[in-house]
């Protein structure tokens, strides 16, 4: 049954974030209460009031005292996001791999021909603490994304630093993800293929070769794209 609600408060919050972005829920009007939207809806208060907060949490409505609740004004303008809730299947996993395979293979071009050997230090660094924490995977995680910060820095481009800073953890598959159910050997030889694919493009950015950071993070990227769609691809053939 809660599984079934989560169902249609995820398609309710599509459809009424649908209307915003279209402009048919104008930016500043009144949004409709949570009874109105049951009745038009057929759906439960508890459906209706998760979509809502949703809304409400990605800044697309704001509440006003004493007048109820209202489309913000700011609604076509809000920032970009990637929330936890939408990286749980490996489909939006792949979407997600498949834009950090764009970003990132520039971001890579760029840090080898700008690193200072500060940047290098940090660089390495964070590749030695995703080694030593590589039997945790959610401590690897967090790690990986230390480490793709600090190839942003070494861009010189705060602009990448603020994105890859912003996306943070939601830039790294969790292995777990991809590793589900399979033994500790499997987790250790997905490891090391990681690392070596991250010894590859640190290299090519110590040696200041853009062109060979920029095939480096694509390779990694490729192959990390490669191996979620045949999981994918796995899984749908299970489901059948």
């Amino acid at each position: 049954m809660a599984a079934r609600a989560g169902s249609l408060s995820d398609s309710l919050f599509r459809k009424l974030e649908e209307r915003i972005s279209s402009g048919e829920m104008a930016p500043g009007s009144r949004f409709p209460t949570q009874k109105e939207i049951a009745a038009t809806e057929n759906v439960s208060r508890t459906v209706v009031r998760e979509a809502v907060a949703r809304l409400a949490s990605q800044g697309l409505t704001t509440s006003r005292q004493g007048s109820g609740v209202f489309v913000a004004e700011t609604a076509p303008y809000r920032a970009f996001q990637v929330t936890r809730d939408e990286l749980g299947e490996l489909a939006d996993v792949i979407k997600l791999l498949e834009m950090r395979l764009a970003v990132e293979t520039e971001m890579a071009s760029l840090a080898a021909a700008r690193r200072t050997t500060a940047n290098i230090g940090e660089i390495r660094d964070a590749l030695t603490h995703m080694e030593d924490v590589g039997d945790d995977p959610a401590a690897a995680a967090r790690a990986d994304a230390a480490f793709h910060l600090a190839i942003a820095r070494a861009t010189q481009n705060d602009y990448f630093v603020r994105l890859i800073d912003f996306l943070g953890i939601r830039l790294v598959p969790p292995r777990n993800l991809y590793l589900r159910d399979q033994s500790t050997e499997s987790h250790a030889s997905y490891a090391a293929k990681v690392r070596g694919e991250h010894d590859a493009l640190v290299d090519a950015i110590v040696r200041m070769d853009s062109a060979k950071a920029r095939e480096a993070a694509r390779h990694h990227m490729q192959e990390s794209l490669s191996r979620h769609s045949q999981l994918s691809e796995t899984a749908h053939l299970r489901g059948k």
